[in-house]
């Protein structure tokens, strides 16, 4: 198993839009392999004192913090589908224009199992 996880921050008002590109990213990621995605959108993100997601991915006013995950099944599965996805592979019909957040902002990052219980 490997993880890909992304935080960043969508302006309120973007929350549908964000929803369908989110939505055609998790059918292109399990079309290309992926076992699981996941989109969560802001619920209860507390300021911290020194540091917190909202602070980590420069949320101005007026935006929430989203995060998510797609499980893969290997570190091999995820780097054939972003060779796939720098050649454009199955991106038509992506929804057209600007992108509902600012990408300069999103946090990524890839990630080994460490310890996993349930399901």
């Amino acid at each position: 198993m490997y993880i890909a996880v992304a935080a960043l921050s969508v302006p309120e008002s973007n929350r549908q839009a964000y929803l369908e590109a989110a939505e055609f990213m998790a059918n292109w990621s399990m079309s290309h392999g992926a076992l699981e995605v996941m989109e969560a959108w802001e619920a209860y993100v507390p300021d911290g004192k020194n540091t917190d997601l909202r602070k980590a991915v420069a949320a101005p006013d007026g935006e929430k913090i989203v995060t998510g995950w797609v499980i893969w099944p290997d570190k091999e599965t995820l780097e054939k589908a972003k060779e796939a996805m720098g050649r454009g592979e199955g991106f038509e019909g992506y929804p057209a224009g600007d992108p509902p957040f600012d990408p300069s902002r999103l946090i990524f990052g890839e990630f080994e199992p460490l310890l996993t219980k349930g399901r």
